[in-house]
């Protein structure tokens, strides 16, 4: 069974950091880019922060360049999301997709996880 469970989402005040994990199960994650997305209430999913399988390179929104880091461990089936600097706007459920080929489009991605919540106060 393909299984991609997020974790590490939570409440913090503005300014502060949370890692957040994508752990994977069920298909060969070494293949496989990750890519990490956020939908906040009344909004359109949107991408974040990506990475191939690789790791040679890795893409950002720029809304969060330079605030967010996008790392992966293949011995572990995970690929994390440090996000430091935190702000009101980056409150939104934040979800991992997995696909061949990196992309910054929702489409395409073969797997998805159920997401967590990230809520930053002011």
């Amino acid at each position: 069974e393909v299984q991609l469970v997020e974790s590490g989402g939570g409440l913090v005040q503005a300014g502060g950091s949370l890692r957040l994990s994508c752990a994977a199960s069920g298909f060969s994650f070494e293949d496989y880019a990750i890519g990490w997305f956020r939908q906040a209430p009344g909004r359109e999913r949107e991408f974040v922060a990506g990475i191939p399988w690789s790791a040679v390179n890795t893409y950002y929104a720029d809304s969060v360049k330079g605030r967010f880091t996008i790392s992966r461990d293949n011995a572990k089936n995970t690929v994390y999301l440090q996000m430091n600097s935190l702000k009101p706007e980056d409150t939104a459920v934040y979800f991992c997709a997995a696909r061949r080929r990196m992309s910054d489009s929702l489409d395409g991605y073969d797997y998805w996880g159920q997401g967590t919540q990230v809520t930053v106060s002011s």
